[in-house]
This record gives structure tokens, C-alpha cells and sequence, in this order.
């Protein structure tokens, strides 16, 4: 099974989701790719939709294997993948650097996305994350935990595609985890999609503007 596009994965994954209509929900994308996928699902369940500002820490000579995330927040929330950073041989004080730059691509993101339009309250209500797929699942859990300090009443994980290993370990974090597609040998997350390229800052800005509950 392959997604022409992130809008579609947005509503075969939508479809998981309908026990959520009409429940005081928020859903929270993870930009960039999140976004076109996070916009689908608020459109079907009639949700506002908003942001989680996330961030992969990657190993510096192959930056797409995550050691770790970073989330955005007054105490910034960090998760460290353990067994990576002993395997690449990384220290505490490589770790913190790239944790400090990765949080200043954070702010500058907040900055651009929100100009000053205040977040979302989450706390009492059902928080819905989403994202185009899965490898690590260390962002999405970076979100979790950081999204557990706002106090929702539930914390709802939705993505389109991920290996059966990462919802396992999702499941031990949040309340629920939707994900239809889990092949056991996952690859790549852009093998599932047909058109799978980068969104730029205008068009997250773009489709943020586009939905209006």
C-alpha cells in the first residue's frame, strides 16, 4: 500500500479516528510533513488545528538517525535514544549542542508559523498528534512527554504509516495509537508516499491559515 500524497494519508488515517467527532479535541500536527496530514483529520472530525514544535536530534555525520527530540515549552521536554548515542559515540557535550541549535530552529519556527497568535489550550481536552509516518518514533515521543506537562485529558497518537517495534513503544507513552499501515521492514518513510516532497515554511503557513473551525 502506498499514500498518492500526505492529504491522502490524511484521510485513510482520518477514517481511524471517527470516535473523536464532536469530542472537545484539538489536533496537533508536526511540522513540516504533519501538517497536510494533520489538516485532513481536522477537517473530518471538525477540530480546531495547531502545532506541536518538535525536533529530531540527529547523529552529526548521518543527521536523519535520531539520538534523540527535543520539544518546545517553558522547560523544554528531551528525549535521548541511549543506545544510539553510545553506538556513535557521542558525548554529553555534543548532545547539548546539537539540543541547544535544534531548539533555536524551534523558536525561529514558532516565530515564523505563529506570529504571535497564541497556541492552543490543550489541557482537559483530547489531544490528537500527527504525523506523516514513523521511523524511531523518538520525535513523536519527545511530543508525548513534553505534551503531558499541558495536562489533556488524553494523548491520541495518528500517523499514516510506522513499523510494528515504534507503535509498541508509542503505546507504552500514549493513550492510543492510530496507525494503519505498519510494515515489519519499513525502509523509508517517503517509499509509502508517491509525491513525498519537503513542504517549505509558506506552504505550513498556507494551510494553517486554510482551516477554520
Amino acid at each position: 500500500m502506498r499514500f498518492s500524497d500526505r492529504s491522502e494519508a490524511g484521510k485513510e488515517l482520518a477514517k481511524g479516528l471517527d470516535a473523536y467527532r464532536g469530542q472537545d479535541a484539538v489536533v496537533l500536527a508536526l511540522p513540516r510533513g504533519g501538517v497536510p496530514v494533520a489538516l485532513e483529520v481536522a477537517a473530518h472530525l471538525g477540530a480546531p488545528l495547531d502545532l506541536l514544535l518538535v525536533r529530531k536530534i540527529g547523529v552529526p555525520w548521518q543527521t536523519e538517525l535520531a539520538m534523540g527530540a527535543v520539544i518546545d515549552g517553558s522547560d523544554p521536554a528531551v528525549v535521548r535514544n541511549e543506545e544510539t548515542i553510545r553506538l556513535a559515540g557521542i558525548s554529553n557535550a555534543e548532545f547539548d549542542t546539537i539540543c541547544q541549535r535544534e531548539l533555536a530552529e524551534i523558536e525561529r519556527r514558532r516565530r515564523r508559523y505563529f506570529a504571535g497568535r497564541v497556541p492552543l489550550e490543550t489541557a482537559g481536552r483530547i489531544a490528537i498528534v500527527v504525523d506523516d509516518g514513523i521511523a524511531t518514533g523518538a520525535t513523536v515521543r519527545a511530543a508525548v512527554k513534553g505534551l503531558r506537562t499541558r495536562k489533556p485529558s488524553k494523548i491520541v497518537v495518528a500517523v499514516p504509516v510506522a513499523p510494528p517495534g515504534a507503535v509498541a513503544e508509542l503505546e507504552k507513552e500514549a493513550d492510543e495509537v492510530v496507525c494503519p499501515l505498519q510494515p515489519r521492514m519499513l525502509g523509508a518513510i517517503g517509499y509509502y508516499y508517491r509525491d513525498f516532497d519537503q513542504l517549505s515554511d509558506e506552504e505550513v503557513i498556507r494551510l494553517l491559515a486554510a482551516h477554520r473551525v
